[in-house]
C-alpha cells in the first residue's frame, strides 16, 4: 500500500497586506468623494425646504377657500423664516393650523407674511418670494407666489 500524503490546502481569504492596502484604496476614494456628498447634501436639503414651502402655501390657501376667510403664513420667531412657520388659525385666536419647525444649515428669507383671501388670491399687489440657500452650497432655491395664489419653485436667487 502507498500511503497518500495531503498537503495542506490554503483557506480563501486575504492575506493582511492584501486587506490593509485594498483598505487604504476604500479610505483615498471615501476622502475623494465627501467633499461632493456634502455639496449633494446641501443641494438636496435646499430642495426639501422648497418643497416644504410649496406644500405649506398651498394648505394655507387651500385652508383660505374652505373656511371662506384669509388665513395667514407667517415666521414663527419675527420674520426669520428658518426659526419655523405656522399657519394661523383664522378661528382660534393664537391657534395654529400647522407648525413648521426650525430648519438647520440653510438660510430662508422671505416677507413678513403671506395671506391668502377666501378666492384663494394673495393679499396685496406684490408676490411673495423666499429665498433659499444651504450652509455647504451655492446654489439657490426661490419659492413664489403669483398673484392667483399659485406657488412655484425656481433655480437660482430670488
Amino acid at each position: 500500500m502507498s500511503a497518500r500524503f495531503r498537503h495542506p490546502v490554503a483557506d480563501g481569504g486575504f492575506t493582511l497586506p492584501e486587506a490593509l492596502v485594498a483598505l487604504a484604496i476604500i479610505a483615498i476614494l471615501a476622502g475623494l468623494a465627501a467633499p461632493s456628498f456634502n455639496r449633494i447634501i446641501a443641494t438636496q436639503r435646499a430642495k426639501s425646504i422648497a418643497a416644504d414651502l410649496i406644500t405649506v402655501l398651498t394648505r394655507t390657501r387651500s385652508e383660505a377657500i374652505k373656511r371662506n376667510t384669509d388665513v395667514a403664513l407667517m415666521p414663527v420667531n419675527g420674520g426669520q423664516w428658518q426659526q419655523g412657520w405656522a399657519v394661523l388659525n383664522p378661528g382660534a385666536a393664537g391657534g395654529n393650523l400647522e407648525q413648521h419647525g426650525a430648519i438647520v444649515n440653510a438660510t430662508v428669507t422671505g416677507p413678513d407674511s403671506v395671506v391668502f383671501h377666501a378666492n384663494g388670491r394673495l393679499r396685496g399687489n406684490t408676490t411673495p418670494s423666499f429665498d433659499i440657500s444651504a450652509t455647504g452650497s451655492a446654489e439657490h432655491r426661490c419659492v413664489m407666489v403669483d398673484l392667483s395664489g399659485r406657488p412655484y419653485v425656481k433655480t437660482g436667487g430670488c
